[in-house]
């Protein structure tokens, strides 16, 4: 289903790393410009590479979340903001030989790196692709899960990436969000905005829940009736 390879394309900045640093401004893609620009700040993205994987496997966080997120074996999800892949080489091991799992990022130098580690581990179910900040260019009717981990506060063009990504998910396939409350560029996203946006592109909430024991909330997304058309989506307040 997926080629074994990375695709260079224009690149912005965000993923799934843990982050440092202050609000930055970026240009706007041309491809975003029929879409409401977001009325919220962008954490910058200062690191994505994980020092602590260790740690975050004391606290069981991969495993609870692809719990939550009723992940098993046979399934294809997809890892956005993958970095250096910690949640990417766990789901492909919990949907195993006959599941499929696919990586990625816009920043191309981790995911050489997350090529490596897919190559030294001999991951036979994972393939590698590089996305754009407002597309993350993923096959149509693909995915049973998409997983967005601690990275959608940095995505800099909301409304156009949630509305690229609407094609690329299989009959009841789900997005699952996992954040911190906490301001846009204080590397977190308050969960009422995190819904508005989702809603405004035609998303509908389906599950939400607080684990203060990862620090963070989980919340799971399906496709709603339709998906709004871009000259008819509000940005949503920040305020």
């Amino acid at each position: 289903m997926f080629a074994r390879q990375i695709l260079f394309v224009a690149a912005a900045v965000f993923s799934l790393s843990s982050c440092d640093g202050l609000a930055v401004d970026t240009a706007r893609p041309e491809s975003a410009a029929e879409f409401p620009k977001p009325d919220r700040p962008v954490s910058a993205v200062v690191s994505n590479q994980f020092s602590n994987e260790d740690a975050r496997d004391e606290r069981g966080e991969a495993q609870q979340v692809m719990d939550l997120a009723n992940i098993a074996a046979g399934m294809t999800v997809a890892d956005i903001g993958a970095g250096e892949g910690y949640y990417t080489v766990r789901l492909a091991e919990r949907v195993g030989t006959d599941g499929r799992v696919l990586a990625q990022d816009i920043d191309r130098d981790a995911l050489d790196r997350l090529g490596t580690r897919v190559e030294r581990e001999r991951l036979q179910n994972i393939s590698i692709k590089l996305g754009e900040a407002d597309d993350p260019n993923l096959p149509v009717d693909s995915f049973d899960r998409i997983f967005l981990v601690h990275m959608y506060h940095e995505v800099t063009e909301p409304y156009a990436f949630l509305w690229r990504m609407w094609p690329a998910m299989a009959e009841g396939g789900q997005i699952i969000v996992v954040d911190v409350d906490r301001p846009t560029n204080s590397h977190g996203i308050p969960p009422a905005l995190l819904f508005c946006e989702f809603e405004a592109v035609g998303f509908k909430l389906v599950e939400f829940v607080e684990r203060p024991d990862l620090k963070s909330y989980f919340a799971r997304f399906e496709r709603g009736e339709e998906r709004s058309e871009p000259k008819n989506i509000e940005a949503c307040s920040n305020g």
